[in-house]
């Protein structure tokens, strides 16, 4: 690369680094300002619910539509509309008078959200030569992971400080200066070229996938939250059927030669099928492992939400560490790597489990923190390196058809973990349930470890 292509590169893999903080931050930064918008908007329960589940549910369930779309009309324009449009929802979110407004704000910021995640793949591999890919996406990991344990403590920050009198609005305002800069560096310096066959999108697949998501992804809140209800395995079985449906219109557009939705050819490469096997269960037990921490802390140990996420800090700083330090580890030990990352990982989770059961609930802070720290300096090390590697075997295409479907796999994996552990191991918020589920995340993790032996070597 030039040099001025190099320097182009940066700044819009900036502008993209930005995006990728603003959608994940406001996944989690409104939980703890929740109470204040509750008192303000005097919120019913479910609107609460809906705050935080509305964001989530429009995000995973635009991620496959508009990868398809950033790459028919282009990646460049896809997301720089997303980031106006998500923009644009956040000022209207923090504006909100009501609580149905902010919900319904919520949900437009989700599906802007989805967009902007759904380019950010195939721009960072589209934008950086092969050789850079470790060290960009070990960037882009510490950034993704960081802002996912930031958020929590950010919206306290914001809430307590009341800057100007803003209260609870400024965890939305915030993403207004974020937002100008990142579409100024991209507007500016994002050179991708244009596409260069036309093809239309399939609207009837769009539609079958995302009622697929939306109904899987709601079943599965749903069960986290109230268990195994009637209702929900009705609408979890409606999910199957209208995924059965999807899967056999691709499959019939795929012999026809037509436009794909998902390129089921990226499952053929052994590393991106493993990877999404990975990918999948780790987003699933890493998100219930945040979920029994956060209960855990302040539900059983009586910990205030502050003092929680403080707590929860080294964590964060460990896994930005691990993330940073992973293309170095993977130029010396390759995909073992990830083997000894997701061990370390189960080893220290089952040794927190261990010891709230031998001090029956009695936490010393000094004591924890260097374990904290090692537990999320070992996620840093097995996650970062593993969409590189499940991605070394793929060809430019197929990388602009796993810039949506990646995420997808993680947002599933994230719903589907956090059901299904809660819902068998943690549906009493005890400490002797959070020592089974803590116990449970470690059996799962050490069974990653031994899963990661089938990947093979990237060339």
């Amino acid at each position: 690369m030039r040099a001025g292509d190099q320097t182009a590169a940066w700044l819009s893999f900036t502008g993209c680094l930005i995006a990728v903080f603003m959608q994940m931050i406001d996944g989690t930064i409104v939980t703890t300002a929740l109470p204040s918008i509750t008192a303000d908007l005097a919120a019913s329960r479910q609107a609460q619910v809906l705050v935080v589940s509305g964001y989530a549910l429009a995000f995973a369930c635009t991620l496959l539509t508009a990868a398809r779309v950033g790459e028919l009309v282009g990646r460049r324009g896809m997301f720089l509309w997303s980031v106006v449009a998500f923009t644009a929802a956040s000022v209207w979110c923090g504006m909100s008078g009501s609580a149905g407004e902010l919900v319904a704000a919520r949900v437009v910021q989700g599906i802007a959200a989805g967009g902007m995640a759904a380019q950010t793949i195939a721009i960072v591999t589209a934008s950086f030569p092969r050789a850079r890919h470790q060290q960009v996406f070990a960037i882009y990991g510490a950034v993704a992971g960081f802002a996912g344990m930031v958020g929590p403590i950010l919206g306290g920050a914001l809430v307590l400080a009341d800057l100007f009198g803003s209260g609870w609005h400024a965890v939305f305002l915030i993403n207004v200066p974020l937002g100008s800069v990142t579409f100024v560096l991209a507007w500016r310096h994002l050179r991708l070229g244009r596409p260069i066959r036309r093809e239309r999108l399939d609207l009837s697949g769009a539609v079958l996938s995302t009622v697929t998501l939306f109904a899987l992804l709601f079943a599965l809140t749903g069960i986290q939250q109230n268990g195994w209800r009637t209702g929900l395995l009705v609408v979890l079985a409606g999910a199957f059927g209208c995924g059965a449906l999807f899967l056999v219109r691709q499959r019939r557009e795929e012999r026809r030669g037509g436009a794909l939705l998902v390129r089921f050819d990226v499952f053929a490469d052994r590393r991106f099928a493993v990877g999404s096997v990975l990918v999948t269960v780790f987003f699933g037990v890493f998100t219930a492992f945040v979920f029994a921490v956060s209960i855990t802390l302040q539900e059983v140990l009586g910990f205030s939400p502050w003092r929680a996420g403080l707590l929860m800090t080294p964590f964060a700083v460990g896994a930005c560490a691990g993330a940073l330090a992973s293309p170095m580890l993977v130029r010396r030990w390759g995909v073992r790597t990830l083997t000894v990352g997701i061990t370390a990982y189960g080893i220290f989770v089952a040794v927190g489990a261990c010891y709230l059961h031998l001090t029956n609930g009695v936490v010393s802070v000094p004591l924890v923190v260097g374990p904290v720290f090692l537990a999320g300096l070992s996620v840093g090390v097995f996650f970062v390196p593993l969409q590189p590697i499940m991605l070394s075997g793929l060809e430019q295409r197929q990388m602009d058809a796993a810039s949506g479907l990646l995420p997808t796999i993680e947002q599933i994996g994230n719903a589907l973990g956090l059901a299904l552990l809660s819902a068998l191991f943690f549906r009493a918020h005890t400490l002797a349930g959070s020592v089974t589920m803590f116990a449970a995340i470690a059996v799962v993790a050490l069974g990653l470890g031994a899963l990661t032996f089938a990947l093979r070597e990237p060339a």
